[in-house]
């Protein structure tokens, strides 16, 4: 939005005019100054201290978020912001979303978007704003389970009755596929997709990443010829499949198919799950820079702290994440089937390693990629 300036006049002024004026405000100044003890910045300060310890009326949290989180986190939001003002009655949260690629949310917050707090799906992305001093560095420790409150894992999505026959990863290499999915280079989403294929690759192969996987190689460069296009996001990859008809398989998130599957095309679309996949950790922080500096920590703290409360923990198996309390997750088994998953850290590095070997620009990714 663009301020409007108004000009100075260039007509005569009365001296004794303006001096009245300026004495008339600098006398209010000093009241107000003295009516309320502190100077404006002392304010300033105060009032950061009373958000603080929950003694304003409104508080809200800004939640930036990857892609495909947008439904989880709508029905979360009133569930917390309805516990809170239980909490603290004379309080109430507001809760804002802003969701698109992980890696692209995280640059936005890297590069000024003011977010309270920050829920992507990739560590990496969480590492680059502890490297700018957005995120506390110990943010692992500051929540159960590593910060890490669900996981997930990848599918293959189909047309309904699997009319290509899709059974598993080597599948989408044949000749015959097309495939759908994110862009690695600005969705998390899309980095496992990969990984999860890659490291199917080197499992079927016998394999290692470190060395030259020859057979993984030549799996991955014919499965890359089939995608047909390269979405920003994971929604918009789902988008693709569903809505514009492209492709025979999307590889997206278990929770994203099964809404798919549920809402977005029902009747249209089968899940296939593979037989060995990647697990996908969905880790959370405080944007601590900006929470201390508005007074908010606590009410952001406690918005994730939320997630580990049972009523969340339910709320994720039902959306068809997997949830860290084990026997929430096991009385969700019949929605969220066991599968043999990997981490990707245990097979191909840290994730610092992982995107310098497979995307940045000249990677791995970009080596095997090409047209169909």
């Amino acid at each position: 939005m663009q301020k409007k300036f108004r000009i100075a006049s260039t007509q005569p002024t009365n001296n004794k005019h303006i001096k009245a004026r300026a004495l008339t405000t600098s006398s209010m100044l000093a009241a107000a100054i003295i009516m309320t003890g502190c100077s404006p910045t002392e304010g300033a300060q105060n009032e950061a201290a009373n958000n603080a310890n929950g003694e304003t009326q409104d508080v809200n949290l800004l939640n930036v978020s990857y892609d495909v989180s947008r439904d989880f986190y709508k029905d979360y939001n009133a569930l917390f912001s309805t516990d809170y003002q239980k909490a603290h009655p004379n309080s109430k949260v507001n809760i804002n979303q802003s969701h698109g690629g992980s890696s692209k949310q995280a640059l936005s917050v890297a590069n000024g978007l003011q977010a309270d707090v920050v829920t992507f799906n990739q560590e990496s992305d969480m590492n680059l704003l502890v490297e700018k001093g957005l995120v506390a560095s110990d943010w692992k420790q500051a929540l159960p389970n590593n910060a890490v409150p669900y996981t997930s894992t990848m599918v293959l999505l189909v047309r309904a009755g699997n009319p290509k026959n899709i059974q598993d990863w080597s599948d989408l290499a044949r000749n015959d596929i097309d495939v759908v999915t994110p862009n690695p280079k600005t969705s998390g989403t899309a980095r496992y997709a990969f990984l999860g294929a890659y490291g199917y690759g080197l499992y079927q192969f016998k394999e290692n990443s470190s060395d030259n996987p020859v057979q993984t190689n030549d799996f991955i460069k014919n499965l890359l010829a089939n995608v047909v296009t390269y979405d920003n996001g994971a929604r918009a990859a789902t988008t693709s499949f569903t809505q514009r008809g492209l492709g025979d398989v999307l590889i997206t998130t278990e929770n994203e198919a099964n809404l798919a599957a549920q809402q977005f095309a029902k009747g249209q679309v089968d899940i296939v799950y593979p037989s060995y996949s990647i697990e996908i950790a969905n880790p959370v922080a405080v944007v601590t820079a900006v929470t201390d500096k508005a007074g908010k920590t606590e009410a952001a703290s406690a918005y994730l702290k939320g997630l580990w409360d049972k009523p969340a923990q339910e709320l994720m198996a039902k959306m068809y994440m997997r949830p860290s309390d084990e026997q929430i997750l096991a009385a969700h088994k019949d929605t969220l089937p066991d599968i043999e998953t990997f981490e990707p850290v245990a097979v191909f590095g840290p994730w610092a390693e992982i995107m310098d070997t497979f995307f940045v620009d000249g990677g791995r990714f970009d080596q095997l990629a090409s047209t169909k």
